[in-house]
């Protein structure tokens, strides 16, 4: 991959537990790989445990600052992972609220895969938007809202801010390829 992101400076936001491996191991590589900084913010201090598949533990992800002393206005985007036990208990934590609303006032892409749009519900920031997400969480997005559709990735640039959303790790090439040229467009 050639070095497109050079100057940019990415934010991953996630708890310590529970966090869906892939989702946040191949984004925070594939995004440092692209040329970008990338920093992982976790609601407390200490390495983020990740799972496989919500399932089998994986590999722990250092984490760089906590949540509550990221700051948006330095980042130019921001990415959402899944992992069930991690964003169901991210999107009620009023610090990743405060971030991705502050993201999406600064006109910045917000990127979320897999069950990390709940943090986008609970944020109000879905209604009248082009959205996928894991198939179970669907309904909570229609519910607030969203438009729902079984894409591997679906990008909606209304709303006044670039939202990217995919379903599962195994769109992830297209999750990741879609952050990138929202950077680079």
């Amino acid at each position: 991959m050639t070095a497109t992101l050079t100057g940019r400076k990415i934010l991953i936001i996630t708890t310590n537990f529970g966090t869906e491996t892939d989702e946040i191991q191949r984004p925070l590589a594939e995004l440092k790989e692209a040329g970008a900084e990338v920093v992982v913010a976790a609601a407390e201090s200490g390495p983020v445990k990740t799972l496989k598949l919500d399932r089998e533990p994986g590999p722990e992800v250092p984490s760089d600052i906590l949540l509550e002393d990221a700051d948006a206005h330095e980042y130019d985007a921001l990415v959402i992972p899944g992992g069930t036990l991690n964003a169901d208990t991210l999107r009620v934590e009023e610090s990743a609220q405060e971030l991705v609303k502050a993201f999406a006032a600064d006109g910045k892409p917000v990127a979320a895969i897999c069950h990390g749009p709940w943090l986008l519900i609970d944020s109000d920031l879905v209604d009248d938007r082009d959205m996928t997400s894991v198939p179970t969480i669907s309904n909570d997005l229609l519910n607030a809202g969203a438009t729902w559709t079984d894409q591997e990735v679906v990008v909606d640039t209304g709303g006044g801010f670039p939202l990217i959303t995919s379903r599962n790790p195994d769109d992830l090439d297209a999750f990741n390829g879609a952050i990138i040229k929202a950077l680079t467009a």
